[in-house]
């Protein structure tokens, strides 16, 4: 009795060290600590850098809004918002409409990624047959048989998303595209849209948001800073003419009461290129209006400017 209860034991034993041998134990990862870790940092970076910037994720239309006015206040490119938004015609735009002024709430539909068929390796692997019979010349012709290798099996076909690839973009990023991280604060030098004697000072109380420069008719209105055009025309009340450039996340500039529009929206400039004439439209002399924009709130172009030049 002893004997046979010692050889269940062994068996017992024989068994359980087989079991910890033939199999490996699937390693304790932390994956989803260290995503969650990971998504609440860059929650955090964004947020800091966000604190820098007063503008809201939403801006709802009142009236006597128009989506170039929207764009300008909070220094985007109206293109791009009427795209986030799914607007058809910038020039149309209704009262309570919610303008999305930054991407993840808009309504805009990701592309879906296309699939392929893609053929996969055949899983079905043919084992050796074990037939036993007497010996004999027939029986040896009979195991050939049986030893004969399966038909073919037609090859499994998996369904594997493959991702989209990026559409190509028809311009290199210019230096009025958004390729700065997001609150970073890129340094531009800038120069002097004109010359001529400043007639008008910016205040944040008066609502100057602008420095005036007085001139002659013709005379060359100058990229203050490179950058890309992102509106040309007369569609902003009381600027007349009006040419506005994005020259990164942080900075537009505004050059207004133009005669003459030498460029297009979308053109990328250099600073000092001639972009304009100046004039004195919707003014009551010929002038320069030139505004400077941090994430469009109007800011004193003196402090940018070398005014002491003019």
């Amino acid at each position: 009795m002893k004997r046979n209860k010692a050889i269940a034991l062994l068996l017992t034993a024989a068994v359980l060290s087989g079991c910890s041998s033939s199999g490996h134990r699937a390693p304790v990862t932390e994956r989803g600590e260290s995503a969650n870790k990971k998504a609440a940092t860059e929650a955090v970076t964004k947020k800091a850098a966000r604190n820098k910037d007063w503008r809201p994720e939403v801006h709802v239309v009142q009236k006597g809004d128009t989506l170039y006015g929207i764009a300008f206040n909070y220094g985007f490119d109206y293109h791009e918002l009427a795209e986030m938004n799914g607007i058809q015609d910038p020039g149309v735009i209704s009262i309570g409409q919610e303008i999305h002024l930054f991407p993840g709430k808009s309504k805009a539909v990701a592309p879906v990624s296309p699939v392929e068929a893609k053929p996969v390796e055949n899983l079905v692997k043919e084992q050796p047959k074990l037939v036993k019979y007497a010996y004999s010349p027939a029986a040896v012709a009979q195991i050939d048989k049986v030893q004969e290798p399966a038909k073919s099996v037609a090859p499994v076909v998996a369904v594997e998303n493959i991702p989209a690839k990026p559409e190509s973009k028809p311009d290199a990023e210019a230096p009025g595209d958004d390729s700065a991280d997001d609150g970073e604060e890129v340094a531009l030098e800038w120069g002097l849209p004109a010359q001529g004697k400043l007639i008008g000072n910016f205040s944040e109380s008066a609502n100057r948001k602008g420095i005036d420069i007085a001139g002659k008719l013709g005379q060359p209105v100058l990229a203050s800073a490179p950058g890309k055009v992102v509106y040309s025309g007369s569609g902003l009340r009381g600027y007349g003419k009006l040419i506005i450039i994005k020259h990164n996340k942080t900075y537009l500039s505004a050059y207004a009461h133009n005669d003459k529009v030498l460029v297009k929206e979308g053109q990328v400039i250099t600073r000092g290129q001639k972009i304009a004439e100046m004039g004195n439209t919707d003014a009551d002399r010929v002038k320069l209006h030139f505004e400077v924009r941090r994430f469009g709130k109007p800011v004193d172009p003196a402090k940018y400017l070398p005014l002491g030049k003019s």
